[in-house]
């Protein structure tokens, strides 16, 4: 009987071994002047992003009363342009704080709470590097970045040169991987793979020394189409092996490199640039510092061995040591949790659910339908960069006064900023919120004298080099018609039943 109940309680024990083994992993201590120079790197970015790409310098044009927006929800909405200000100076604000590792946690906070508002306010303007830096921002809030060279450090020497879980890099170098595995996967699309997709980038100046002996339609199937895809695919493996990371370091710095000079994308490409270096061992900064001559490292931040860290779980086989000294110069011993605590297991199981999260999302399609139309959903979170290229041959937006019968032709882009101007006619949810809000824009103007608005809209649109194609029936009144997110308009097989045509 004792036999048997020692094995009972021995199979009961094996998942929570599993269990436990994992954690120690996650939790175990690492140096964290790696995650520090990301840190660094990301916030000096988003210093220089915030007022360019994030157009800091254009709120009065953007958030003016005249506009329409395109929120993803529509309760989210802009707030006055004074307020917009204050939005946008936490922003900037927060971006600070996290480049210096000053008051870093509400420096973090700040930051991503005010990004993803002002993210969220304007689907038409959404890619996938914005998404991208909202996603580093939370990781940041997550982790323990400002341990090493940050205000923090030197205002808390607790928390100065110490060691941070291992789950901090793991994340992060799962997101970075995510971001080039999934590209690649979704360069498997047949207009990829046959070079519609980017044709023509073969006529830009960095590809000057391939056209010795290869002419531009060979440059763009091979290089830019097939080269891309297979380049995305294997870059994260490259750079997660010891042995081959010299090769994905070169080919990412090649590859970020050259899309910073064809591609007007802000701080993208040098943001991944920094993420290159992620995936390099934890403590690179400080062994070249530690090459620096003497009287540059009086400056430098300490290349000692980190200290201990209640945020890590150390193995029993690890010794006790100090954390310093006190001011009376005795050694003050170090604290270290030999066990998983409570906090430890939740940590990473919010870890767990962020990776199953970006598992998921972009191929999320299936449930998000009334996004979907000739692409699936919206394009900036799917990780499908550059894989669909568009033509607009003709938009046409009629107004008719249900009152009075009156036709009247508005310009398009009558409520529109520049930036919105190309991308809300090719998807079904964008349209009837830019239908809905023109409706409520020409009862606003009295001198029109049209109360009961109905708005038929006319597109014709090519994607990848086809022949233009209507996409939008004419007949239907956007003002009135339906959508859902979880309702696909799109519907080939019933165009009679649907006001998205195929």
């Amino acid at each position: 009987m004792d036999k048997k109940t020692a094995m009972e309680q021995e199979k009961k024990s094996q998942p929570a071994t599993l269990w436990n083994k994992f954690l120690l992993f996650m939790t175990s201590p690492t140096d964290p002047s790696n995650l520090a120079v990301l840190r660094i790197v990301f916030g000096l970015l988003m210093i220089l992003d915030i007022p360019q790409e994030r157009s800091m310098l254009f709120i009065d044009a953007h958030f003016n009363a005249e506009t329409c927006h395109f929120p993803l929800f529509n309760f989210i909405q802009p707030l006055s342009v004074d307020w917009m200000y204050v939005v946008y100076l936490v922003m900037f604000l927060g971006a600070c704080g996290i480049f210096l590792g000053f008051m870093f946690r509400l420096s973090c906070l700040s930051f991503m709470v005010t990004y993803w508002y002002v993210f969220l306010l304007e689907k038409a303007r959404w890619n996938n590097h914005s998404y991208l830096y909202g996603l580093i921002s939370i990781l940041l809030l997550m982790s323990d970045a400002n341990r090493y060279w940050s205000v923090d450090g030197i205002l808390n020497p607790e928390i100065k040169n110490s060691h941070v879980p291992k789950w901090n890099y793991v994340v992060l170098r799962f997101q970075v991987f995510l971001v080039y595995f999934y590209a690649g996967l979704k360069k498997l699309d047949m207009d990829w793979v046959t070079g519609y997709s980017m044709s023509g980038l073969s006529r830009e100046w960095v590809f000057d020394p391939f056209r010795i002996f290869l002419d531009d339609k060979t440059i763009d199937l091979f290089l830019v189409h097939i080269g891309g895809l297979f380049f995305d695919l294997s870059e994260g493996f490259l750079l997660i092996f010891d042995k081959t990371r010299p090769i994905g370091i070169l080919f990412g710095a090649m590859f970020h490199g050259m899309n910073s000079q064809m591609f007007h994308i802000g701080m993208f490409s040098y943001t991944m640039l920094a993420t290159l270096l992620l995936f390099c061992a934890y403590n690179w900064p400080k062994k070249l510092l530690s090459r620096m001559p003497n009287f540059i490292n009086k400056i430098l931040p300490s290349q000692d061995e980190p200290q201990a860290s209640l945020h890590c779980v150390y193995p029993e086989s690890v010794k006790e040591t100090s954390n310093g000294s006190d001011q009376n110069g005795k050694t003050i011993p170090s604290k270290k949790c030999r066990t998983p605590t409570a906090k430890h297991k939740a940590v990473v199981f919010i870890a767990l659910v962020y990776i199953g999260s970006q598992l998921f999302l972009p191929y999320s399609h299936f449930v998000t339908k009334g996004y979907n139309s000739w692409t699936q959903g919206l394009y900036g979170y799917s990780w499908d960069m550059m894989i669909h290229s568009w033509s607009t041959q003709h938009v046409r937006v009629k107004v008719v006064d249900q009152v009075s019968g009156e036709v009247t032709y508005i310009r398009p882009s009558a409520w529109l900023r520049e930036q919105r101007q190309s991308r809300w006619n090719s998807h079904p949810d964008m349209i009837k919120q830019y239908m809905t809000c023109m409706a409520d824009k020409l009862k606003a103007h009295t001198d029109l004298n049209i109360t009961e608005p109905a708005i038929y809209l006319d597109v014709w649109r090519s994607m990848n080099k086809r022949f233009q194609q209507r996409m939008v029936d004419p007949n239907v009144d956007m003002v009135t018609a339906p959508w859902s997110p979880f309702n696909e308009q799109y519907n080939s097989s019933a165009r009679a039943l649907s006001w998205y045509i195929s």
